[in-house]
């Protein structure tokens, strides 16, 4: 054992020597082995390489990589350069590599290898190789069709097919020096390329092989852009910027054609744009005044920017001139024309009405025209006002001259109308608020004149100027309702109306909506349409209320969003409000919106179906309830569904199990509940949901059915054992029986006499008698009365021998008859049990205790029972433990 520690140890021992005779550097990850290939990819138009490779793992310092580019098959070197790329750095690496030949002149190829510590090499990557173009027939050439920069040189070659050698290579008609660059490749080097002043611009170069064939291509001469110069920026209608710029030098065509064009955003967010050469036109951003461009022209050899900064809005100075002014009772219309033709913007102008505060509003074009509305004002004054335009809201434009004007005074008309059951007759209700006057003079309504017109007819009715309704019952065509205010000094704006025919079943119906809950008011809003032409009219009333509506309307002259304050509404009330959008042929129903100001949780409880559907692991509740409800307090979102087990005595220790189902849509009515124990009392609840929480709930007690079936497998299980252990053992039935004989019978040659045996029975009841019921240790005392055990017999007779007969015995002796007995067997249970005359009780005792043992009993025995002995009547063995020694 001792010297298997000592080789441990050495073992340990020898690895340390080797983790300090061999460091690894740390960060170098894999050092040593192959790095991985490096990724190229060409761009032949520019002859660029660019390489790319995976960076080395876990690198301590800046990483060191070295890079080897080679030329033809054999890969001659022609560029070599050490890289290094900060540690922070991740991922792949890139280089660039521009080649002074055409890649398609031969193959390139690229390596590479890294360094650890900046100073131990990697074995080098395998070659990855660009291959060159292959010339089957006839040499090829590069570049080709390409256009070359001017003042710049260039390298041209010719790739010859394999076996053919290239002989002169001429440029412009002039011949070079060969260049051999290798694989048969041969080029020439042509410097200072000037742009041709002929008409013709193309420059051509040819190639002359040892077989005479002769190979032509052709390429242009051409300059980088020139930097635009005085660009510009104007606009005339404020939609529209256009910019315009002097080229500078001007090239062939083909050279101006290839340049692109881009105007660039640098602080308006708009994308970049391709104009035209000279100009470029783009939309200008609302309310943007700071416009900071950048022009980019661009052609293959080159790029070339100019930039330009500029406020749109110092340009531009709106001028006003009154055009008409549109009279109200509240409002009014001022007209205005815009000079410039800038109404197509949004404009922003401040109005001015007399000593008020300025009023900023926006310009609404209409026909080329700025039209602003002033609203909130008194009926019957005399207002003055002036305005002012900008495009930014910073430079403005001069105060028009005042306009004066007076509002008018009319009423604000609105209607109900009823349809009446299978009856083209509709009941009109007309609406209308008494006018508020101002100062300009003074009035008092006398009366309100009330008049109608449908089918051609004419109808005038005089009104109180208490009233403020009136009943009129119309037939289904259209009608048309004016009510104005007789006045002392004459009459109001009539407020006019127009009943329209009932809506055709083809129409659109109206869009239906419930409105969220707010504290502070009613937020309506709806969509426009083009049909609604001079505003809209909002109407609300109460639902599911005894008293009848009072309806209450609002008119919204423009816009499609109105806010109607909490103070007007009661909380846990249902209100309905109608949205109608004013046409040239009526007021339409466009949206019917409910809501509440808040909701309350006091809802109706469900109503229960019974019967309950159960079975003895589910319970499936159904209900009614009625959701769309007006009187209910809340909008119902759904139903909470509670099942909680009714505890018993038998289980007061345990919680009781609750089940909870929420049911999200309102008019699902019904849920099972699953899981449930059989033949166990459940209450079932079901309340109705709102947004605020559930409501009042409704409960009733079920109880699950029996699982007869499970009941019914626990009683065939061990009957079906018992008959499969049966069937399986009956065909050994004769050998079971022979068994249990031999089991149940005397041993040969044992002799009990009678007399023997009776003492011992006595001296064991004795003993028995002795111990008291309550000293046993465990007893069991069963009293019974019988008339008799063994019906006409009271013999015990083995059921095997027919021999054996049992002879009468004294009472008193208490002795068994016909008890075979077993040397050494011994139960550990004694029992008594003397059979007494018919009708007489009997006491039952079983004692479990431990017998004393009883040597004499093991020793006297040795005689056998003659079965003239055995008492007539019978007395069950008494068993127990006896020792033998």
């Amino acid at each position: 054992m001792r010297m298997g520690n000592i080789e441990l140890f050495c073992a340990h021992l020898f690895g340390l020597y080797l983790i300090i005779s061999h460091p690894r550097a740390d960060g170098c990850g894999d050092f040593g082995s192959l790095p991985p290939s490096p990724n190229i990819h060409n761009f032949s138009n520019n002859q660029t390489l660019v390489v790319s490779w995976p960076r080395n793992r876990g690198a301590s310092e800046s990483d060191i990589y070295e890079i080897q580019i080679s030329r033809t098959k054999s890969r001659t070197v022609i560029y070599n350069k050490n890289v290094s790329i900060p540690t922070r750095d991740s991922g792949w690496s890139t280089l660039t590599w521009i080649s002074d030949l055409p890649l398609e002149c031969v193959d390139h190829s690229v390596r590479i290898r890294s360094f650890c510590h900046q100073n131990v090499p990697s074995p080098w990557s395998n070659w990855v190789t660009n291959h060159g173009a292959r010339a089957a027939t006839t040499s090829l050439m590069f570049p080709s069709e390409r256009l070359l920069k001017e003042g710049s040189s260039a390298k041209l070659c010719c790739v010859p097919p394999v076996g053919v050698d290239i002989t002169r290579i001429t440029f412009r008609k002039d011949s070079y020096p060969l260049l051999n660059v290798g694989d048969g490749v041969k080029a020439i080097l042509v410097t200072n390329l000037t742009f041709p002043t002929i008409l013709i611009k193309k420059l051509f170069f040819s190639c002359v092989d040892s077989t005479g064939k002769i190979s032509l291509v052709e390429n242009t001469v051409g300059f980088a852009p020139q930097t635009p110069r005085n660009l510009n920026c104007i606009t005339s209608d404020m939609r529209n910027i256009t910019c315009m710029w002097d080229p500078g030098r001007k090239g062939d065509q083909s050279n101006s054609n290839n340049q692109n064009h881009t105007l660039h955003f640098e602080n308006t967010g708009q994308a970049q744009i391709h104009c035209q050469p000279l100009s470029c036109t783009f939309p200008a951003v609302p309310q943007q005044q700071e416009y900071k461009i950048r022009l980019v022209v661009k052609n293959e050899l080159g790029e070339a920017t100019a930039t330009y900064s500029f406020n749109i809005s110092d340009r531009v100075s709106p001028v006003l001139e009154l055009d008409t002014v549109e009279y109200g009772v509240t409002d009014v219309s001022l007209i205005w024309i815009v000079e410039g033709n800038l109404t197509q913007n949004k404009l922003l102008c401040q109005v001015s009405t007399g000593n008020e505060t300025n009023r900023e509003l926006p310009c609404s074009s209409e026909n080329g025209l700025c039209k602003m509305r002033l609203v909130g004002l008194r009926p019957n004054r005399t207002y003055s006002a002036k305005a002012r335009c900008s495009i930014n809201g910073r430079f403005w434009g001069q105060w028009t001259k005042p306009v004066s004007f007076i509002t008018l005074v009319t009423l604000d008309l609105w209607r109900r109308i009823k349809y009446r059951p299978e009856s083209d007759i509709r009941d009109v209700t007309l609406l209308w608020k008494p006018p508020a006057f101002g100062t300009a003079s003074t009035v008092k309504i006398q009366s309100y004149e009330v008049q109608w017109s449908q089918e051609g007819q004419t109808v005038t009715e005089l009104k109180d100027s208490g009233q403020s309704q009136a009943d009129i019952p119309i037939g289904p065509s259209r009608c048309n309702f004016t009510v104005k205010a007789v006045l002392s000094l004459g009459s109001s704006i009539p407020a006019s109306i127009i009943i329209i025919p009932p809506k055709d079943d083809s129409e659109i119906p109206p869009v239906k909506k419930r409105l969220s809950r707010t504290a502070d008011g009613f937020h309506l809003w709806w969509n426009e349409q083009t049909l609604v032409t001079c505003g809209h009219t909002v109407e609300w009333c109460i639902l599911g209320s005894k008293a009848p509506c009072t309806l209450q309307w609002m008119k919204v002259p423009k816009g499609n969003s109105t806010f109607l304050p909490a103070g007007y509404f009661k909380p846990g009330r249902r209100y309905s409000f109608g949205i109608y959008g004013c046409t040239d042929h009526g007021d339409k129903l466009l949206e019917t919106q409910t809501g509440y100001i808040q909701e309350r949780t006091s809802v109706q409880p469900p109503r229960i179906i019974e019967p309950v559907k159960r079975t003895y692991a589910s319970v499936t509740l159904e209900w009614h309830y009625d959701e769309e409800d007006p009187a209910q307090p809340a909008f119902i979102t759904g139903y909470l569904v509670t099942v909680q087990e009714v505890q018993t005595d038998a289980r007061l220790g345990h919680a009781a199990i609750l089940f909870n189902v929420s049911v999200d849509d309102p008019r699902q009515k019904s849920v099972t509940m699953e899981g449930l124990q059989q033949d166990q009392e459940y209450v079932c609840s079901v309340s109705a949901l709102t947004t605020v929480g559930p409501g009042v709930p409704a409960s009733i007690t079920i109880r699950t059915k029996v699982n007869y079936i499970s009941h019914l497998a626990k009683i065939l299980t061990p009957i079906l054992l018992l008959l499969g252990c049966t069937v399986l053992l009956w065909p050994q039935r004769k050998m079971l029986k022979n068994g249990l004989r031999e089991i149940f019978t005397y041993p040969a040659g044992m002799n009990i006499k009678t007399p023997e045996f009776e003492s011992f029975l006595y001296k064991t009841c004795q003993k028995l008698q002795s111990q008291r019921e309550e000293e046993c240790i465990s007893c069991d005392i069963e009293v019974l009365t019988v008339k008799s055990l063994w019906h006409e017999s009271s013999t015990l007779r083995d059921p095997e021998s027919t021999n054996t007969t049992c002879s009468p015995a004294p009472l008193s002796s208490l002795a068994p008859s016909c008890v075979p007995l077993q040397t050494g067997y011994r139960p550990q249970s004694a029992v008594l049990l003397c059979q007494t005359p018919a009708h007489q009780q009997l006491m039952f005792i079983e004692n479990k205790s431990y017998l004393t043992p009883i040597t004499e009993f093991s020793e006297s025995i040795e005689t056998s029972i003659e079965t003239s002995d055995c008492l007539q009547g019978s007395c069950a063995g008494l068993y127990g433990y006896i020792s033998e020694s």
